[in-house]
């Protein structure tokens, strides 16, 4: 046993040494990933941040802390505030931040995560104590604006940037609940009666539209059917004057070739038919001596050419004119009528109808 440890008691020393020389070799070598920092602190005083890579630190002199950069966020439990109107309500929220100084976040507090939340609390706390219940449903964002900026100020001497807080929840108590509900339940009700007025607005609206285009349509065909009847009467009208006029001027030209003893042979016809009606009362359009002259004249014409039982022509002299003497069948009076070229002279027309007309019609019965 001596022996053994006489002749290897050298080795095992020198073996003992190199372990204790690899081991504190080993311990003075630290590996820092790129999103960490090493604060070093060489007996006791902080000598700055080291990394990323291979940091060299002095065993039993040099004390290194790591640091991460990378952003973290932790949960925030639900915290009763109170509102401005006295409502109760219970808020949680998640805060996002990261370390961008890594030696404040070690010298200058024990613990930031816990340092941040506690003054998240009394932040939230605060602004929620400066607005009505209403507010804090509807202005979510405001206040995550406010939590986050108010957070930044005040974590920045650590060398920690807040980069967002997010509210999640907001639970009110159970009879504001109810009240809320009754409100929605209230406001849906509204806003459906407010579209159903809405909607039947604008349907009599529309109906209104439609009855005065179609009023003003109809009014529009009304006048246009009125141009139409007009421009059809007046060219009936216009029409009808002119077969008119043409038919007196045919009538004119043919009572311009009718002599006189066919007018008073029409006379006769009407006087004919006059007789033969039961009315016992005449009214006779012209004078009766002018209706009998003619036939006086043609009579007496007859008897002037009328020769005696000797066969001799007695002419008329102008001392002893003959006897005159109504026609007769008998006597040539049909033959005087009927034959204008034997010398015998025709009537006057009356004297009250202008030259180139005709005679008067004849009488009529009423």
């Amino acid at each position: 046993m001596n022996s053994f440890l006489t002749n290897s008691g050298p080795l095992i020393i020198i073996m003992l040494v190199l372990a204790v020389l690899i081991g504190l070799v080993v311990s003075a070598i630290r590996i820092t990933p790129d999103f960490q920092r090493m604060v070093v602190f060489r007996l006791g005083r902080c000598i700055g941040a080291k990394g990323p890579g291979v940091v060299i630190i002095l065993p039993f002199v040099d004390k290194g802390v790591r640091v991460d950069l990378r952003e973290t966020w932790f949960e925030v439990p639900p915290q009763t505030c109170i509102t401005e109107d006295n409502a109760t309500v219970s808020i949680d929220f998640l805060i996002y931040m990261k370390v961008v100084d890594a030696i404040p976040s070690v010298i200058q507090v024990v613990d930031y995560r816990g340092a941040a939340r506690g003054i998240a609390i009394t932040t939230l706390r605060a602004i929620v104590g400066d607005m009505v219940f209403d507010d804090v449903l509807a202005k979510r964002d405001n206040i995550n604006e406010i939590m986050r900026g108010k957070l930044d100020e005040a974590t920045s001497r650590w060398g920690i940037k807040v980069t967002a807080v997010e509210i999640r929840e907001v639970i009110p108590p159970r009879d504001i609940l109810e009240s809320m509900t009754k409100q929605m339940s209230a406001e849906r009700t509204r806003r459906a009666l407010v579209l159903e007025a809405n909607g039947q607005s604008e349907a009599a609206i529309k109906r209104a539209e439609g009855q005065k285009q179609a009023a003003i349509l109809q009014a529009e065909g009304n006048r246009q059917a009125t141009i139409l009847q007009a421009q059809a009467s007046r060219e009936a009208a216009i029409m009808q004057a002119e077969g008119y006029s043409m038919a007196l001027e045919k009538v004119n030209q043919v009572a311009r070739q009718v002599d006189g003893r066919t007018m008073n042979l029409q006379y006769l016809e009407t006087l004919k038919n006059l007789g033969q009606g039961p009315s016992t009362k005449w009214i006779m359009p012209l004078e009766l001596t002018s209706l009998v002259q003619p036939f006086t004249m043609i009579a007496q014409q007859a008897g002037q050419m009328t020769a005696p039982a000797n066969g001799q022509v007695v002419t008329p002299s102008k001392g002893n004119p003959a006897p005159p003497s109504l026609p007769t069948p008998g006597n040539g009076f049909a033959q005087n009528l009927a034959a204008p070229g034997n010398g015998s002279s025709l009537p006057q027309p009356h004297p009250n109808v202008p030259a180139g007309q005709a005679n008067p019609r004849p009488p009529t019965n009423r």
